[in-house]
């Protein structure tokens, strides 16, 4: 299944001048980062181990100018963006759920400031509310060293990157751990529109159902250490938000 989307047209190495546009885009952020967030993360990390390091502080100025909606001046990382996509080659990126499992799809052309560039102008056209927290992830990839592996989404959507969660963690941390501590998860609502308990009530939730996890008190045995660190996440979701 398809989860977030985003087509890249850009210029190929041997054309006389470097160009980038996008195309349509399926990139799915409320609440911030959600999927969409995910996958221009994804880009971006994937990509920036391979960008000319002398572009690295234009590249952090680029975010927070697009991020507070000013004017961009051309070109940036040595590349013009454009809307024209005439005579440009095509490129796609996917984040795939199959179950429980996120995954990466990339083709890989072009040069990689043009792949960074699109996802961070793609971040740049979303609606305010989502802009900065998508930005945050993106500078979040920008750092990351190692595999695009569930440990990288945990690190972007801000989960335990220790533990291994399922796909609708991933989307909507804090509808998720409502959810685990059974307390007002509204399915189809997003985490923004619902009201999170005070800290006593999410500390008193925790601490009843932690009892009951627990195998002296009744918890099956051989599920007993994923439940208990579900709901130790989900409490430490709820009382950060």
């Amino acid at each position: 299944m398809i989860l977030a989307e985003l087509e890249v047209f850009h210029s190929r190495p041997i054309a006389p001048t470097r160009r980038v546009a996008l195309g349509r885009s399926r990139l799915p952020v409320s609440p911030a980062p959600g999927f969409g967030g995910i996958l221009l993360g994804g880009i971006v990390a994937a990509h920036i181990g391979a960008l000319d390091p002398d572009l690295f502080d234009d590249l952090h100025r680029l975010t927070g100018q697009l991020q507070d909606g000013q004017r961009i001046p051309q070109p940036r990382l040595r590349h013009r963006f454009q809307s024209d996509r005439i005579g440009l080659t095509r490129s796609v990126h996917r984040l795939v759920g199959e179950g429980e499992d996120l995954d990466f799809e990339f083709e890989v052309k072009g040069a990689a400031a043009q792949h960074i560039l699109a996802a961070v102008y793609a971040a740049g056209a979303l609606p305010l509310g989502s802009r900065a927290g998508v930005m945050d992830v993106l500078r979040k990839a920008m750092r990351w060293v190692g595999p695009l592996d569930q440990g990288f989404v945990a690190h972007l959507s801000g989960l335990d990157r220790s533990r291994g969660w399922s796909a609708r963690a991933f989307h909507d941390p804090v509808q998720w751990a409502l959810g685990v501590l059974q307390l007002g998860e509204i399915v189809g609502v997003p985490s923004s529109a619902l009201e999170v308990p005070d800290r006593d009530a999410v500390q008193r939730q925790f601490r009843e159902l932690i009892r009951g996890a627990h195998p002296d008190h009744g918890g099956a045995i051989d599920t007993a250490a994923q439940r208990i660190a579900d709901l130790t996440e989900a409490r430490r979701i709820l009382l950060a938000s």
